[in-house]
């Protein structure tokens, strides 16, 4: 893929983001955009809004599925939809989370899902959740050839293992493990790391720390560049409200109200109407 430098505020400008964009956005200190998407059309949308980057999440578990955790997602249903993503883009960037069970065993099964996400969907990047213990994965994967984003803080696919969704690295025992596996990370040749749901002073000195973007989630206002859940963004979702989600829309309330006067409408035979039959 081609790459252009960024001048301007925004990536808006550029045919194609790629990693080397987003490097350059966060050498010039442009912060970058990133949201996730699912499908072709909630992707068509967001390119054409200028998101810098799309991440088809394994959160998809929850919002697109309803399960409760990101853990059921398989690596066939992640491959569908990035599939769908990436017929919708012309311009962000699109990484593809590696889901649970899709390389925590080894090295060897962690390099065949990426190549599969890789060959199978035409995206642009994977993400794996994990710093040291999935490093070899990591350095497998760059080595042939496939873009890497890492994932540290709060890793929803170790739910169960921290037992809550609480704040992680408060402690200084974590926060110099997180300081460790960012470096290790950066040092491996990721091309960025999402930092999830950690104290912002330590999120802003681990940014400064690496020469990759970094990319927080209710991680504060001093990483590389921001990401949201899109259907949190878009107030879809109801039931999950933490403090790091900014509404920039209440399209729940938006929906059940067009769908309850379609509903009426139906009801009372005004729709269709003379002008919408044939």
């Amino acid at each position: 893929m081609s790459t252009q430098t960024v001048h301007s505020a925004t990536a808006a400008d550029v045919r194609r983001v790629t990693t080397q964009t987003l490097q350059t956005m966060r050498d010039e200190g442009t912060p970058i955009a990133m949201l996730t998407a699912y499908d072709y059309t909630s992707a068509r949308l967001l390119d054409e809004a200028g998101v810098d980057v799309l991440l088809v999440g394994d959160s998809a578990s929850n919002v697109m599925a309803g399960h409760e955790t990101t853990l059921p997602i398989t690596l066939d249903q992640m491959i569908y939809h990035a599939q769908c993503v990436v017929r919708g883009v012309q311009r962000a960037l699109v990484v593809v989370d590696l889901p649970f069970g899709a390389y925590q065993g080894s090295s060897r099964e962690a390099l065949r899902s990426a190549i599969r996400v890789m060959k199978e969907t035409g995206a642009h990047a994977v993400k794996l959740e994990g710093g040291s213990r999935v490093l070899g994965s990591v350095r497998r994967i760059l080595a042939a050839g496939i873009p890497v984003m890492g994932h540290l803080g709060l890793t929803p696919q170790s739910i169960y293992k921290f037992g809550t969704y609480k704040v992680r690295a408060r402690e200084t025992e974590e926060a110099d493990q997180t300081r460790a596996d960012l470096k290790k990370l950066a040092e491996a040749g990721v091309f960025g790391v999402v930092l999830e749901k950690i104290p912002a002073g330590l999120a802003a000195e681990l940014t400064a720390s690496v020469d990759v973007p970094t990319i927080g989630i209710g991680a504060g206002v001093g990483c590389s560049g921001q990401v949201l859940v899109t259907h949190d963004l878009l107030g879809l979702t109801k039931d999950f409200n933490p403090r790091f989600v900014r509404h920039y829309a209440d399209l729940g309330e938006t929906v059940v109200d067009a769908v309850g006067r379609y509903v009426e409408d139906v009801r009372q035979r005004a729709f269709p109407s003379d002008d919408e039959s044939y």
